[in-house]
C-alpha cells in the first residue's frame, strides 16, 4: 500500500506549446526509467507530477528526484481532504516537524487552482497560519522565513514544506544524442550534464593509453561514467586504445623535429603540436563512432583560454578534424564555476584522484598557441595515422551504466542491512 506522496515541479517544459505532451510523456517515461526497480505510481497533471510509494522505497525515491533532469523541485506532501480544518491540520503537522528541526518561523504561500474553493489564496493562507502563530509554535516572518508550507488546492489539496532542488532543464532525449570526449579530469564530465540538462541523451567516449596511463586512471572513468548516468538515465562508455596512435605521433615528430609553416614559412618545432595532433586524432575517432551511433554531435569540456590548446585558434583547429557540430558547454565558464557544478553532481572527488589520462602524456613543455589548419593538416598527413585510428575504433570496448541499476543495488545494500 502507498503511504507516502511527492510532488514534483515541472520546470522550462512547460513553455513549450504546442510540443507540451511529448516533453512530458518523456519526463514521465525518465521517471519510470529510474524507478523501475520500485513499487510506485505515476502521475501528471496540470504541470505537476505526483508519485506514490511505499515507506521503504522513500530513500530511494527521494534519491532519484534529486536527479531527475526536468523538474525544478520536489517535496514529500500530505494529501487532504478540501476542507479548512484538513488543511489547517496538515499546516500544523508540518510546523511542528520543521520546529523539531530547529525552524523558528514561517510563512504560508497558496496556490488555488480550483476556484470554486470558498477561499481565495490569501484568505486560506491566513486561516491555514492562525494555529500555529497563535499557539506560538513558530513566527511569521515573510520576507526570510525558515519555513515555507505551500498549499495548493486542485483536485485534492496538497500540503508540503520546504522543497527540495532538483536540477531543472528539459527531460534527457527530447534533444537527440550527443557523443563526449570524457576524460579524468574536472570539466568534461560536467560538460556531460549540462548537456543533459538540455535534453541530450549523452554517450562516452574515453582514450586510454595502456601502459602509459594506468588501470586506475580508467577506473577512474568508468566511475565518472556511473555517476552521470544517475542524472542521463543510461550512459555507454566506449573505452578507445590509443597507445598506438600515441607512440606513432611521438615517433613520427621525432623524425620531423621541424618544419616550414605553410603560413608564414618560418621553421617552427614540430613537438610544440603534439598535444594538438593528438587532439585531432581524437576528435578524428570520436567522429567515426558518433556516425556509428547515430549521435547529432561532439561535446567537450573546453572552456576558452584555459590551457594552450584551448586558445581560439587552437579550439578552430579542433572542431575543424570533425564534420559534426562540437558543443563546448564551458566555453565561457570559469573554474570555480565548473568545480561548483562537479560538486553538484559528486564528481569532484574522483575527478581530483591523481590518476593521469593520455592527453598529459608526451606534452611538449613549449606548445603552440595559435595553431594554422594548414600547418595541423600538413603534419597529421605526415603522421600516415589513419589506418591505426580505425583500427583502435574497432577494437573499443564498451561498458554500459544505468541509473536503476544503481538504485537497485541501494536496495539490495540496504536489505542486507536490515
Amino acid at each position: 500500500m502507498y503511504t507516502e506522496s511527492y510532488l514534483c515541479q515541472l520546470g522550462e517544459l512547460t513553455l513549450k506549446g504546442g510540443n507540451l505532451k511529448t516533453f512530458e510523456k518523456r519526463l514521465v517515461d525518465n521517471a519510470r526509467s529510474y524507478l523501475s526497480p520500485l513499487d510506485i505510481k505515476i502521475q501528471l497533471r496540470a504541470g505537476r507530477m505526483y508519485i506514490d510509494c511505499t515507506k521503504e522505497d522513500s530513500q530511494a525515491v527521494e534519491f532519484c528526484l534529486s536527479r531527475l533532469i526536468g523538474i525544478t523541485g520536489w517535496a514529500k506532501t500530505q494529501v487532504v481532504d478540501k476542507n479548512l480544518d484538513a488543511i489547517k491540520e496538515a499546516v500544523m503537522r508540518e510546523a511542528l516537524f520543521a520546529k523539531e528541526r530547529g525552524a523558528k518561523t514561517f510563512k504560508i504561500e497558496t496556490r488555488r487552482s480550483d476556484k470554486s474553493f470558498p477561499l481565495n489564496s490569501y484568505e486560506l493562507s491566513a486561516q491555514a497560519a492562525s494555529d500555529v502563530h497563535s499557539q506560538a509554535i513558530l513566527q511569521v516572518n515573510l520576507h526570510k522565513p525558515d519555513l515555507i508550507i505551500r498549499i495548493e488546492v486542485r483536485e485534492k489539496c496538497f500540503v508540503y514544506g520546504n522543497a527540495h532542488k532538483a536540477p531543472r532543464g528539459l527531460p534527457v532525449g527530447v534533444s537527440n544524442k550527443g557523443l563526449l570526449l570524457l576524460s579524468g579530469g574536472i570539466d568534461s564530465p560536467v560538460a556531460g550534464y549540462r548537456m543533459m540538462r538540455r535534453g541530450m541523451k549523452v554517450e562516452s567516449i574515453y582514450f586510454h593509453a595502456y601502459p602509459y596511463t594506468s588501470v586506475e586512471a580508467q577506473e577512474k572513468v568508468e566511475t565518472l561514467a556511473r555517476k552521470l548516468s544517475l542524472f542521463g538515465l543510461e550512459t555507454a562508455l566506449n573505452i578507445i586504445h590509443f597507445t598506438d596512435v600515441q607512440l606513432k605521433i611521438r615517433q613520427q615528430l621525432k623524425e620531423i623535429p621541424t618544419f616550414i609553416s605553410k603560413v608564414d614559412n618560418k621553421e617552427k618545432k614540430t613537438e610544440a603540436y603534439s598535444t594538438l595532433l593528438l587532439r585531432f586524432c581524437m576528435m578524428k575517432t570520436a567522429s567515426l563512432l558518433a556516425n556509428y551511433i547515430h549521435a547529432s554531435c561532439l561535446i567537450s569540456g573546453e572552456s576558452l583560454g584555459q590551457v594552450a590548446s584551448q586558445t581560439i585558434e587552437n579550439l578552430a583547429i579542433t572542431e575543424a578534424a570533425s564534420p559534426l557540430p562540437l558543443l563546448r558547454p564551458l566555453i565561457g565558464l570559469d573554474k570555480e564555476e565548473i568545480v561548483e557544478t562537479a560538486r553538484y553532481i559528486d564528481s569532484y572527488e574522483t575527478s581530483i584522484l591523481p590518476y593521469e589520462d593520455c592527453c598529459v602524456l608526451f606534452s611538449p613543455k613549449h606548445p603552440v598557441l595559435k595553431a594554422h589548419i594548414e600547418d595541423v593538416l600538413f603534419l597529421y598527413e605526415a603522421l600516415k595515422v589513419d589506418a591505426l585510428i580505425q583500427e583502435a575504433f574497432e577494437k573499443r570496448e564498451i561498458k554500459i551504466y544505468r541509473a536503476s541499476d544503481s538504485i537497485r543495488k541501494m536496495l539490495e545494500d540496504k536489505n542486507q542491512k536490515n
